[in-house]
Protein backbone atom coordinates (compact mmCIF):
# COMPACT_ATOMS: atom_id res chain seq x y z
CA UNK A 1 0.00 0.00 0.00
CA UNK A 2 0.95 3.77 -0.81
CA UNK A 3 2.86 4.88 2.37
CA UNK A 4 0.75 8.27 1.99
CA UNK A 5 -2.75 6.32 2.45
CA UNK A 6 -1.69 3.74 4.95
CA UNK A 7 -3.64 3.24 7.92
CA UNK A 8 -3.11 2.28 11.49
CA UNK A 9 -5.11 -1.40 11.54
CA UNK A 10 -6.36 0.21 14.59
CA UNK A 11 -6.98 3.95 15.25
CA UNK A 12 -4.98 5.48 17.91
CA UNK A 13 -6.32 7.96 21.01
CA UNK A 14 -4.26 10.42 22.98
CA UNK A 15 -6.68 11.42 25.80
CA UNK A 16 -6.77 15.40 25.99
CA UNK A 17 -7.94 17.47 28.33
CA UNK A 18 -9.12 20.26 25.43
CA UNK A 19 -9.93 18.07 23.05
CA UNK A 20 -11.27 14.94 25.25
CA UNK A 21 -9.48 12.71 22.36
CA UNK A 22 -7.00 13.03 19.32
CA UNK A 23 -7.55 10.82 17.48
CA UNK A 24 -4.83 9.29 14.41
CA UNK A 25 -5.46 6.38 12.11
CA UNK A 26 -2.44 7.83 9.55
CA UNK A 27 0.35 5.66 9.35
CA UNK A 28 2.89 8.92 8.58
CA UNK A 29 1.68 10.94 11.49
CA UNK A 30 1.16 8.00 13.82
CA UNK A 31 5.32 7.76 12.69
CA UNK A 32 6.05 11.30 12.89
CA UNK A 33 4.84 11.42 16.85
CA UNK A 34 7.26 8.46 17.29
CA UNK A 35 10.50 10.49 16.18
CA UNK A 36 13.11 11.82 18.76
CA UNK A 37 12.76 15.22 17.73
CA UNK A 38 8.89 15.27 18.25
CA UNK A 39 9.46 13.54 21.77
CA UNK A 40 11.65 16.26 22.24
CA UNK A 41 8.59 18.51 22.41
CA UNK A 42 7.41 16.65 25.67
CA UNK A 43 10.20 18.46 27.34
CA UNK A 44 9.68 22.33 26.01
CA UNK A 45 7.20 24.25 28.23
CA UNK A 46 4.29 25.23 26.12
CA UNK A 47 4.78 28.60 28.04
CA UNK A 48 8.02 29.55 29.58
CA UNK A 49 8.09 30.61 32.38
CA UNK A 50 4.51 31.46 33.37
CA UNK A 51 4.30 28.20 35.40
CA UNK A 52 6.17 30.79 38.04
CA UNK A 53 3.12 32.68 38.41
CA UNK A 54 0.34 29.89 37.40
CA UNK A 55 1.71 26.82 39.28
CA UNK A 56 -0.66 24.43 36.78
CA UNK A 57 0.85 25.83 33.33
CA UNK A 58 3.24 22.91 32.99
CA UNK A 59 2.08 21.90 29.74
CA UNK A 60 4.28 21.19 27.04
CA UNK A 61 4.34 21.98 23.67
CA UNK A 62 3.81 18.42 22.42
CA UNK A 63 0.29 18.55 23.76
CA UNK A 64 -0.40 21.42 21.83
CA UNK A 65 0.97 20.36 18.77
CA UNK A 66 -1.01 16.80 19.24
CA UNK A 67 -4.14 19.92 19.92
CA UNK A 68 -3.58 21.82 16.70
CA UNK A 69 -3.34 18.42 14.69
CA UNK A 70 -6.41 17.27 16.19
CA UNK A 71 -8.54 20.59 15.06
CA UNK A 72 -6.79 20.52 11.95
CA UNK A 73 -7.91 16.68 11.33
CA UNK A 74 -11.48 17.85 12.62
CA UNK A 75 -11.93 20.98 9.81
CA UNK A 76 -10.64 18.60 7.28
CA UNK A 77 -12.34 15.37 7.84
CA UNK A 78 -15.42 16.73 9.01
CA UNK A 79 -16.42 20.45 7.64
CA UNK A 80 -14.29 20.48 4.38
CA UNK A 81 -14.93 16.70 3.38
CA UNK A 82 -16.51 16.63 -0.24
CA UNK A 83 -16.89 20.10 -0.54
CA UNK A 84 -15.44 21.45 -4.04
CA UNK A 85 -12.95 24.45 -2.75
CA UNK A 86 -11.13 21.39 -0.87
CA UNK A 87 -8.37 19.13 -2.48
CA UNK A 88 -8.65 15.90 -0.33
CA UNK A 89 -5.01 15.60 -1.69
CA UNK A 90 -3.52 18.36 0.79
CA UNK A 91 -5.31 16.70 3.14
CA UNK A 92 -1.73 14.47 4.57
CA UNK A 93 0.43 17.64 3.93
CA UNK A 94 -2.27 20.14 6.18
CA UNK A 95 -2.42 17.46 8.66
CA UNK A 96 1.88 16.91 9.14
CA UNK A 97 2.32 20.80 9.05
CA UNK A 98 -0.16 21.43 11.74
CA UNK A 99 1.45 18.39 13.83
CA UNK A 100 5.28 19.84 13.01
CA UNK A 101 4.66 23.60 13.10
CA UNK A 102 6.51 24.39 16.30
CA UNK A 103 9.51 21.63 16.32
CA UNK A 104 11.74 23.83 15.86
CA UNK A 105 10.97 25.66 19.81
CA UNK A 106 13.80 25.62 22.28
CA UNK A 107 13.72 25.39 25.72
CA UNK A 108 12.18 28.72 27.07
CA UNK A 109 11.06 29.52 23.09
CA UNK A 110 11.23 33.66 22.68
CA UNK A 111 13.19 34.36 25.95
CA UNK A 112 15.98 31.75 24.43
CA UNK A 113 15.83 32.58 21.27
CA UNK A 114 16.60 36.22 21.70
CA UNK A 115 19.90 35.73 23.97
CA UNK A 116 21.03 34.14 21.25
CA UNK A 117 19.50 35.58 17.61
CA UNK A 118 17.67 32.12 17.15
CA UNK A 119 14.78 31.87 15.02
CA UNK A 120 12.42 28.34 16.34
CA UNK A 121 11.26 28.83 12.72
CA UNK A 122 14.78 28.37 11.22
CA UNK A 123 14.98 25.68 13.11
CA UNK A 124 11.56 23.90 12.31
CA UNK A 125 12.53 24.12 8.85
CA UNK A 126 16.15 22.51 9.69
CA UNK A 127 14.59 19.80 11.41
CA UNK A 128 12.44 18.80 8.89
CA UNK A 129 15.08 19.34 5.93
CA UNK A 130 17.68 17.82 7.46
CA UNK A 131 19.31 14.49 8.25
CA UNK A 132 16.08 14.07 10.91
CA UNK A 133 13.95 11.03 11.46
CA UNK A 134 11.41 13.24 11.03
CA UNK A 135 12.81 13.95 7.71
CA UNK A 136 13.42 10.46 6.87
CA UNK A 137 9.24 9.50 7.88
CA UNK A 138 8.31 12.69 5.70
CA UNK A 139 10.70 11.84 2.59
CA UNK A 140 8.94 7.87 2.57
CA UNK A 141 5.59 10.02 1.45
CA UNK A 142 7.74 11.50 -1.52
CA UNK A 143 10.74 13.05 -2.26
CA UNK A 144 9.98 16.32 -1.84
CA UNK A 145 7.50 15.97 0.93
CA UNK A 146 9.52 17.20 3.24
CA UNK A 147 9.80 20.96 1.15
CA UNK A 148 5.99 20.99 0.64
CA UNK A 149 5.64 20.49 4.73
CA UNK A 150 8.31 23.47 5.43
CA UNK A 151 6.62 26.03 2.65
CA UNK A 152 3.47 25.50 4.35
CA UNK A 153 5.19 26.34 8.21
CA UNK A 154 7.16 29.07 6.77
CA UNK A 155 3.97 30.50 4.87
CA UNK A 156 5.84 30.66 1.78
CA UNK A 157 3.96 27.94 -0.18
CA UNK A 158 1.18 28.41 -2.94
CA UNK A 159 -1.21 26.53 -1.32
CA UNK A 160 -2.72 29.30 0.76
CA UNK A 161 -5.69 27.75 1.85
CA UNK A 162 -3.58 25.29 3.97
CA UNK A 163 -1.47 27.86 5.34
CA UNK A 164 -4.47 29.54 6.59
CA UNK A 165 -5.30 26.97 8.08
CA UNK A 166 -2.37 26.58 10.74
CA UNK A 167 -1.50 30.35 10.33
CA UNK A 168 -3.55 33.73 10.29
CA UNK A 169 -6.08 35.23 12.36
CA UNK A 170 -7.90 32.58 12.68
CA UNK A 171 -6.35 29.93 12.72
CA UNK A 172 -6.14 25.74 14.38
CA UNK A 173 -2.79 27.06 16.40
CA UNK A 174 -4.41 29.69 18.36
CA UNK A 175 -7.89 27.78 18.80
CA UNK A 176 -5.58 24.94 20.38
CA UNK A 177 -3.46 27.54 22.61
CA UNK A 178 -6.08 29.97 23.70
CA UNK A 179 -8.04 26.94 25.05
CA UNK A 180 -5.36 24.41 26.31
CA UNK A 181 -3.15 27.82 28.06
CA UNK A 182 -6.74 28.64 30.10
CA UNK A 183 -7.44 25.28 30.94
CA UNK A 184 -3.92 24.90 32.36
CA UNK A 185 -3.25 28.37 34.22
CA UNK A 186 -6.71 27.80 35.56
CA UNK A 187 -8.69 31.08 33.97
CA UNK A 188 -11.40 31.41 31.93
CA UNK A 189 -10.73 34.17 29.93
CA UNK A 190 -9.67 31.82 27.06
CA UNK A 191 -12.89 29.51 26.80
CA UNK A 192 -14.67 30.24 23.37
CA UNK A 193 -17.00 28.42 21.19
CA UNK A 194 -14.81 26.69 18.75
CA UNK A 195 -17.58 23.93 18.21
CA UNK A 196 -19.19 26.94 16.41
CA UNK A 197 -16.26 28.48 15.00
CA UNK A 198 -15.54 24.74 13.32
CA UNK A 199 -18.92 24.32 12.30
CA UNK A 200 -19.47 27.70 10.32
CA UNK A 201 -15.72 27.56 8.42
CA UNK A 202 -15.95 27.31 4.92
CA UNK A 203 -13.10 26.48 2.31
CA UNK A 204 -11.73 28.91 -0.06
CA UNK A 205 -9.33 28.99 -2.23
CA UNK A 206 -6.79 31.54 -0.39
CA UNK A 207 -8.06 30.71 2.79
CA UNK A 208 -10.80 29.54 4.98
CA UNK A 209 -13.71 32.34 6.11
CA UNK A 210 -16.69 32.13 8.28
CA UNK A 211 -20.31 31.76 7.54
CA UNK A 212 -22.23 35.10 8.71
CA UNK A 213 -24.43 33.41 11.10
CA UNK A 214 -20.90 32.25 13.13
CA UNK A 215 -19.83 36.15 13.41
CA UNK A 216 -20.61 36.12 17.17
CA UNK A 217 -18.60 32.90 18.35
CA UNK A 218 -15.70 34.97 15.98
CA UNK A 219 -16.11 38.14 18.44
CA UNK A 220 -16.14 35.65 21.43
CA UNK A 221 -12.66 34.13 20.04
CA UNK A 222 -11.02 37.61 18.97
CA UNK A 223 -11.75 39.22 22.57
CA UNK A 224 -10.79 35.58 24.53
CA UNK A 225 -7.48 36.30 22.95
CA UNK A 226 -6.80 39.46 23.83
CA UNK A 227 -7.62 38.76 27.41
CA UNK A 228 -5.37 36.30 27.52
CA UNK A 229 -2.54 38.11 26.11
CA UNK A 230 -3.43 40.77 29.21
CA UNK A 231 -3.79 38.56 31.69
CA UNK A 232 -1.81 35.31 31.27
CA UNK A 233 0.69 35.83 28.95
CA UNK A 234 2.20 39.27 29.43
CA UNK A 235 1.67 38.65 33.45
CA UNK A 236 4.02 41.22 34.97
CA UNK A 237 5.14 38.34 37.34
CA UNK A 238 5.76 36.18 34.64
CA UNK A 239 7.76 38.48 32.73
CA UNK A 240 9.60 39.20 35.55
CA UNK A 241 10.63 35.52 35.62
CA UNK A 242 11.39 36.02 32.19
CA UNK A 243 13.98 38.82 32.31
CA UNK A 244 15.88 37.66 35.08
CA UNK A 245 15.89 34.25 32.51
CA UNK A 246 17.39 35.73 30.01
CA UNK A 247 20.08 38.29 32.49
CA UNK A 248 21.11 34.45 33.47
CA UNK A 249 21.95 33.73 29.54
CA UNK A 250 23.33 36.93 29.39
CA UNK A 251 25.85 37.09 32.07
CA UNK A 252 27.06 33.28 31.25
CA UNK A 253 27.61 33.93 27.63
CA UNK A 254 29.63 37.47 28.85
CA UNK A 255 32.01 35.41 31.58
CA UNK A 256 32.30 32.70 28.60
CA UNK A 257 33.76 35.54 26.60
CA UNK A 258 35.77 36.41 29.26
CA UNK A 259 37.53 33.41 29.95
CA UNK A 260 36.06 33.05 33.53
CA UNK A 261 36.67 29.49 34.79
CA UNK A 262 33.16 27.89 35.14
CA UNK A 263 33.69 25.24 38.26
CA UNK A 264 31.17 22.76 35.88
CA UNK A 265 32.47 22.06 32.11
CA UNK A 266 29.61 23.90 30.14
CA UNK A 267 29.24 20.94 27.77
CA UNK A 268 25.57 21.82 26.11
CA UNK A 269 26.76 25.71 25.88
CA UNK A 270 30.03 25.72 24.22
CA UNK A 271 28.32 26.28 20.68
CA UNK A 272 25.78 28.68 21.83
CA UNK A 273 28.88 30.77 23.22
CA UNK A 274 30.80 30.10 20.30
CA UNK A 275 27.67 31.30 17.70
CA UNK A 276 28.63 27.37 16.31
CA UNK A 277 25.43 26.32 16.82
CA UNK A 278 24.49 22.79 14.64
CA UNK A 279 21.09 21.36 14.49
CA UNK A 280 22.22 18.48 16.50
CA UNK A 281 23.76 20.75 19.50
CA UNK A 282 20.15 22.29 19.41
CA UNK A 283 18.78 18.95 19.47
CA UNK A 284 20.28 18.11 22.83
CA UNK A 285 18.77 21.26 24.35
CA UNK A 286 15.37 21.15 26.16
CA UNK A 287 14.36 22.73 29.47
CA UNK A 288 15.57 19.84 31.68
CA UNK A 289 18.97 20.74 30.65
CA UNK A 290 19.00 24.37 31.20
CA UNK A 291 17.54 24.12 34.51
CA UNK A 292 20.56 22.05 35.67
CA UNK A 293 23.29 24.28 34.95
CA UNK A 294 21.10 27.04 36.44
CA UNK A 295 21.08 24.73 39.55
CA UNK A 296 24.77 24.57 39.41
CA UNK A 297 25.94 28.14 38.59
CA UNK A 298 23.99 28.79 41.83
CA UNK A 299 27.26 27.45 43.41
CA UNK A 300 29.83 30.01 40.85
CA UNK A 301 32.12 32.40 42.18
CA UNK A 302 30.03 35.23 39.93
CA UNK A 303 28.10 36.65 42.80
CA UNK A 304 25.68 38.31 39.73
CA UNK A 305 25.50 34.89 37.97
CA UNK A 306 24.73 32.73 41.13
CA UNK A 307 22.40 35.35 42.32
CA UNK A 308 20.58 35.63 39.51
CA UNK A 309 20.47 31.40 39.27
CA UNK A 310 19.02 31.54 43.15
CA UNK A 311 16.24 34.13 42.15
CA UNK A 312 15.14 31.92 39.03
CA UNK A 313 15.57 28.61 40.73
CA UNK A 314 13.91 29.71 44.33
CA UNK A 315 11.04 32.25 42.65
CA UNK A 316 12.66 35.02 44.62
CA UNK A 317 11.72 37.26 41.05
CA UNK A 318 12.47 41.12 40.71
CA UNK A 319 9.74 43.72 41.48
CA UNK A 320 8.46 45.95 39.12
CA UNK A 321 7.05 49.42 38.43
CA UNK A 322 4.72 51.19 36.00
CA UNK A 323 7.33 52.94 33.15
CA UNK A 324 6.67 55.06 30.55
CA UNK A 325 9.60 55.65 28.33
CA UNK A 326 8.16 58.73 26.30
CA UNK A 327 8.11 60.63 29.55
CA UNK A 328 10.03 59.27 32.25
CA UNK A 329 13.65 58.33 30.28
CA UNK A 330 15.19 61.12 32.55
CA UNK A 331 14.46 59.06 35.46
CA UNK A 332 15.93 55.96 33.71
CA UNK A 333 19.06 57.41 33.23
CA UNK A 334 18.98 58.87 36.99
CA UNK A 335 18.22 55.36 38.87
CA UNK A 336 21.06 53.60 36.58
CA UNK A 337 23.70 56.21 38.31
CA UNK A 338 22.26 55.93 41.78
CA UNK A 339 22.41 51.72 41.07
CA UNK A 340 25.86 52.34 40.08
CA UNK A 341 26.82 54.10 43.10
CA UNK A 342 25.12 52.08 45.06
CA UNK A 343 27.17 48.87 43.59
CA UNK A 344 24.16 47.48 42.22
CA UNK A 345 25.14 46.37 38.58
CA UNK A 346 22.07 48.11 36.48
CA UNK A 347 22.77 46.07 33.16
CA UNK A 348 21.52 43.20 35.48
CA UNK A 349 18.84 44.60 37.96
CA UNK A 350 17.53 47.33 36.45
CA UNK A 351 15.12 46.41 33.27
CA UNK A 352 12.90 48.10 31.30
CA UNK A 353 10.56 44.98 29.50
CA UNK A 354 7.81 46.18 27.25
CA UNK A 355 5.05 43.81 26.17
CA UNK A 356 3.05 44.74 22.71
CA UNK A 357 0.01 42.83 21.02
CA UNK A 358 -2.10 44.22 18.12
CA UNK A 359 -5.46 41.56 18.80
CA UNK A 360 -6.75 41.78 15.15
CA UNK A 361 -5.78 44.02 12.16
CA UNK A 362 -7.21 44.37 8.66
CA UNK A 363 -5.54 43.72 5.21
CA UNK A 364 -2.94 47.06 5.39
CA UNK A 365 -1.02 46.08 1.97
CA UNK A 366 2.68 46.99 2.07
CA UNK A 367 2.69 46.73 5.94
CA UNK A 368 5.22 44.74 8.23
CA UNK A 369 3.72 41.57 8.76
CA UNK A 370 0.68 41.99 6.84
CA UNK A 371 -2.42 40.63 8.58
CA UNK A 372 -4.96 38.25 6.30
CA UNK A 373 -8.06 39.67 7.52
CA UNK A 374 -10.74 37.08 8.85
CA UNK A 375 -13.46 37.09 5.91
CA UNK A 376 -17.58 36.37 6.79
CA UNK A 377 -19.40 34.58 4.24
CA UNK A 378 -22.47 36.39 3.42
CA UNK A 379 -25.89 34.87 2.84
CA UNK A 380 -25.56 35.88 -1.42
CA UNK A 381 -22.35 34.60 -1.20
CA UNK A 382 -20.66 37.38 -1.36
CA UNK A 383 -17.33 38.08 1.61
CA UNK A 384 -17.54 41.31 3.89
CA UNK A 385 -14.39 41.91 6.41
CA UNK A 386 -15.19 41.35 10.22
CA UNK A 387 -14.43 44.47 11.25
CA UNK A 388 -17.15 45.65 8.61
CA UNK A 389 -20.08 43.62 10.25
CA UNK A 390 -18.80 43.70 13.53
CA UNK A 391 -19.08 46.90 16.03
CA UNK A 392 -17.11 44.66 18.39
CA UNK A 393 -14.29 43.90 16.53
CA UNK A 394 -14.28 47.43 14.58
CA UNK A 395 -13.54 49.00 18.13
CA UNK A 396 -10.46 47.37 18.90
CA UNK A 397 -8.96 46.92 14.60
CA UNK A 398 -5.83 48.40 14.08
CA UNK A 399 -5.43 49.34 17.70
CA UNK A 400 -1.76 48.30 19.23
CA UNK A 401 -1.76 48.12 23.16
CA UNK A 402 1.69 48.50 24.59
CA UNK A 403 2.60 48.41 28.41
CA UNK A 404 6.45 49.40 29.93
CA UNK A 405 7.81 48.14 33.62
CA UNK A 406 10.62 48.70 35.28
CA UNK A 407 12.10 45.74 37.09
CA UNK A 408 14.20 46.00 39.96
CA UNK A 409 15.75 43.59 43.23
CA UNK A 410 13.13 45.22 45.99
CA UNK A 411 15.00 43.77 48.34
CA UNK A 412 18.62 44.81 47.64
CA UNK A 413 17.20 48.84 47.04
CA UNK A 414 15.70 47.94 50.80
CA UNK A 415 18.83 47.17 52.57
CA UNK A 416 19.80 50.20 54.39
CA UNK A 417 23.58 48.26 55.96
CA UNK A 418 25.51 49.44 53.19
CA UNK A 419 24.92 52.61 50.86
CA UNK A 420 22.21 53.68 52.32
CA UNK A 421 21.52 57.17 51.18
CA UNK A 422 21.78 55.82 47.28
CA UNK A 423 19.08 53.49 48.13
CA UNK A 424 16.91 55.97 49.47
CA UNK A 425 17.28 58.33 46.44
CA UNK A 426 16.65 55.02 44.16
CA UNK A 427 13.44 54.31 46.77
CA UNK A 428 12.24 58.49 46.35
CA UNK A 429 12.21 57.85 42.86
CA UNK A 430 10.66 54.00 42.42
CA UNK A 431 7.89 55.04 44.54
Amino acid sequence: MDYSAEKLSEEKVFKDPVHRYVHVRDRVIWDLIGTKEFQRLRRIKQLGTTFLTFHGAEHSRFSHSLGVYEIIRRIIDDVFAGRPEWNDGDRLLALCAALLHDLGHGPFSHAFEKVFGFDHEDFTRAIILGNTEVNQVLAKVEADFPKQVAEVIAKTSEKKLVVSLISSQIDADRMDYLQRDAYFTGVSYGQFDMERILRVMRPREDQSVIKKSGMHAVEDYIMSRYQMYWQVYFHPVSRSAEVILTKILHRAKQLFKENYTFKYELVHFISLFREQVTLEDYLKLDESVIMYYFQIWQEEQDLILSDLCKRFVNRNLFKYAEFDPAREYKKLAQLTTLFMKAGIDPDYYLVVDSSSDLPYDFYRPGEEEERLPIHLLMENGDLRELSRESEIVDAISGKRRTDHKLYYPAEVIEDDSTEAEWKRQIRSLLN
